[in-house]
C-alpha cells in the first residue's frame, strides 16, 4: 500500500492506493487530536504502519511528528518537485485537495523507491537544533528590534545614539534607560558622564568628556512629538531589545550545556574558531546530514555549499543552489568564514579562491567545501578533529571549486 498524504493547518486529506493503481480508502479529517486519532488507526487497518510509506510536502511539522512516532515511512518531496511532476495526471495541472493525496500515493507507488526516506534524526541533535535554530530566530528578533530603536533616536534623540560605538550593548541599553530624552540628559557634565559610566562598569577606554562632545555634536531633535511620549517609546523599545539579549543569553547556556553532552561534540570541538554556538549549530544543522550521507559529496550538495550543473548536448551552466537546507549553508559558512583567521590551512584555500577571482561569499562557500570533507573524515573514522594531524597532512583535497552534480 501507498499513501498520499495532502497536509493543511485545519483540514488534511489522505489517499490509500495499492501497488497496481487501485484507490483503496480515501478521507479528509480536521487537524485535531480526535482526526489524528482516527486517521492513525484507519491506516492500521491496512498493515503495518512500517509497511505504509506516506509521501507528504513537508519534511517536519506535527503531521511528520505523527507518521513517524506511529512508525510510518515517511518520504518528503519538495512542493516544486511535486508540481513538476503534475502534468503526468493531466495537461490542466488542476488542483485539489483529494487530487493532490491521490497523485502523492500515485508518485510514491511510482517513484518512491528513487526518493530519500526521512530517517529520524538523533534526540541529543534534534534538541540542539531547536535550541540553536530559535537563537537564530532571536538574533533576528534583536537586530530588528535595535535598528527599529535607532530609527526612533534618529527621529527623537540623536544624542542618545552617538555616545556609545555599539547601540547593542549593556551601557547604551542603560544609558537610555536613564536618559530616555534630550531633556534628561540636558544637565549632564563630562565629569557626570564619566562617574556615570564607572558605575555602571563602562568598559570602554574613552572618557568623559569624549563622551560628552559625541552627545553634543549629535544634531538636535525637533520632534513634534511631546517629550512623555517619546519618552515611553524609547523606554519601551529598550526594553524589547533588553528582553530579547536575555533570551538569547539563556539559550546561549542552554546551548552550550546541550554541546558538553553531545556525543558528536569531541569530533568537531577542536576545530579553529569553532565556539560554542557554532559548534552546538554545526552539530544541529550538519549531524542529521552526515547521520543520512552516504558520501562525502551527498554531504556537500546536501549542506548546499556546491552549484548546480546543467549539462545536455553542447549546452552547459552552472547556478547556486537555491533548494537546499538553507540553516545548514549559513552555520557552516559563519564557521568557515570564522576559521580561516586561525588556520593557515583554511586561509590558502579561501587567498587561493580569492587570486583566481572569485568573490566573497564564493571564496567561502569553497572553503566550507573542504572543511565539510573533514568533517566527513571525522564522522566516517569517529575520529575527533587534531589540527596538528591536519596541519601535518596538508594533502587533503581542496580542489572545491569543482562544480558538482547534485
Amino acid at each position: 500500500m501507498f499513501i498520499g498524504w495532502d497536509w493543511a493547518t485545519e483540514t488534511h486529506d489522505v489517499t490509500v492506493m495499492d501497488d497496481a493503481g487501485k484507490h483503496v480508502d480515501r478521507w479528509e479529517f480536521a487537524h485535531t487530536e480526535e482526526g489524528f486519532a482516527k486517521t492513525l488507526a484507519r491506516l492500521g487497518k491496512q498493515g503495518l504502519p512500517a509497511d505504509l510509506p506516506v509521501m507528504i510536502e513537508t519534511s517536519r511539522g506535527l503531521a511528520v511528528d505523527r507518521l513517524l512516532a506511529a512508525g510510518h515511512p515517511v518520504v518528503p518531496v519538495h512542493p516544486n518537485a511535486f508540481h513538476a511532476m503534475r502534468p503526468r495526471w493531466g495537461a490542466s495541472k488542476a488542483k485539489t485537495d483529494a487530487g493532490d493525496s491521490m497523485k502523492l500515493a500515485d508518485y510514491l507507488r511510482t517513484d518512491g523507491h528513487l526518493l530519500p526516506r526521512l530517517e529520524p534524526t538523533e534526540q541529543a541533535t534534534l534538541d540542539l537544533q531547536a535550541l540553536t535554530r530559535t537563537r537564530a530566530d532571536h538574533v533576528e528578533a534583536r537586530i530588528a528590534a535595535v535598528n527599529q530603536l535607532a530609527a526612533l533616536l534618529d527621529m527623537h534623540w540623536p544624542g542618545g545614539k552617538a555616545v556609545f560605538a555599539n547601540l547593542d550593548s549593556d551601557i547604551a541599553m542603560a544609558f537610555l534607560e536613564r536618559y530616555p530624552t534630550p531633556a534628561s540628559a540636558a544637565r549632564l557634565t563630562a565629569g557626570r558622564l564619566e562617574a556615570w559610566c564607572k558605575r555602571h562598569g563602562y568598559s570602554g577606554r574613552k572618557p568623559g568628556a569624549v563622551l560628552i562632545e559625541h552627545l553634543r555634536a549629535a544634531p538636535k531633535a525637533a520632534s513634534r512629538i511631546s517629550e512623555a511620549v517619546v519618552e515611553q517609546l524609547i523606554r519601551v523599545q529598550v526594553q524589547l531589545v533588553k528582553g530579547i539579549r536575555t533570551t538569547i543569553r539563556t539559550l546561549d547556556k542552554a546551548i552550550a550545556e546541550a554541546v558538553e553532552t553531545h556525543p558528536y561534540a569531541p569530533l568537531f570541538a577542536t576545530m579553529p574558531r569553532i565556539g560554542r554556538v557554532s559548534l552546538g549549530q554545526i552539530i544541529g544543522e550538519i549531524g542529521p546530514l552526515l547521520e543520512r550521507a552516504r558520501t562525502s559529496e551527498q554531504l556537500i550538495a546536501e549542506a548546499g555549499v556546491v552549484p548546480v550543473t546543467r549539462a545536455s548536448g553542447k549546452s552547459r551552466t552552472v547556478a547556486f543552489r537555491f533548494a537546499t537546507n538553507r540553516r545548514a549553508r549559513v552555520a557552516l559558512t559563519a564557521f568557515a568564514d570564522n576559521s580561516r583567521h586561525s588556520s593557515d590551512w583554511a586561509a590558502k584555500i579561501y587567498n587561493d579562491a580569492r587570486a583566481r577571482q572569485k568573490r566573497h561569499p564564493h571564496a567561502i562557500r569553497i572553503l566550507a567545501r573542504a572543511w565539510l570533507r573533514v568533517m566527513w573524515a571525522c564522522w566516517r573514522d569517529g575520529t575527533c578533529y587534531d589540527p596538528a594531524i591536519h596541519q601535518a597532512n596538508g594533502k587533503i583535497n581542496t580542489t572545491a571549486d569543482t562544480p558538482l552534480a547534485a
